[in-house]
């Protein structure tokens, strides 16, 4: 899989530090396109933050099963026609922490109308969205001025999330044309 983006605490305005063995995760992330052509998008309306659908891969998890989950846990649906877009680099410099995040373009393939999601994703008033990628897009932008922090991320965290879901949306629609779906 090809690197699309690579951002670091500079695209927030932040000051870059040195980092040093940083502590990684690696995730999953998609642009779940419904029959209509919207795309599922997670609003956690308590911290005004709108994100794509994805979340971290867990041990001995293929990026398919990851992705599978995640759909069915953020979406609750079913996915099909699963194509890879790319994958981003994030250092968090600040924390000392660096991402790899795989990045999927898939298609409804049942969408069971039931979301398993976390205690945190419902305590932050998560509920799911189905906008058109350019409306998205939009969301997306919007909330980055209006961010409210929680008990479970400050702002920083926040920023990188929607500036890094900002990018990926943005680097689809520029070339969606080299994609089936």
């Amino acid at each position: 899989m090809e690197c699309i983006l690579k951002i670091n605490d500079e695209i927030i305005g932040e000051k870059v530090y040195e980092i040093k063995n940083p502590k990684t995760r690696e995730a999953v992330r998609t642009i779940l396109f419904n029959h209509k052509g919207e795309i599922a998008i997670l609003h956690k309306k308590n911290k005004n933050e709108y994100k794509l659908i994805g979340g971290g891969i867990e041990k001995d998890e293929s990026l398919e099963k990851a992705l599978k989950r995640e759909v069915i846990e953020e979406a609750g649906c079913e996915i099909k026609n699963i194509e890879k877009l790319g994958y981003v680099e994030e250092l968090r410099t600040i924390n000392n922490f660096m991402q790899i995040s795989y990045i999927f373009i898939s298609k409804v393939e049942k969408d069971k109308k039931e979301l398993n999601l976390t205690k945190q994703e419902k305590d932050e008033g998560a509920e799911l969205c189905w906008l058109l990628p350019e409306v998205a897009l939009e969301y997306i932008k919007k909330s980055y001025d209006k961010l409210i922090p929680t008990k479970y991320s400050d702002l920083y965290n926040s920023k990188m999330v929607i500036k890094r879901d900002e990018l990926i949306l943005e680097y689809y629609l520029k070339n969606k044309e080299r994609t089936n779906i």
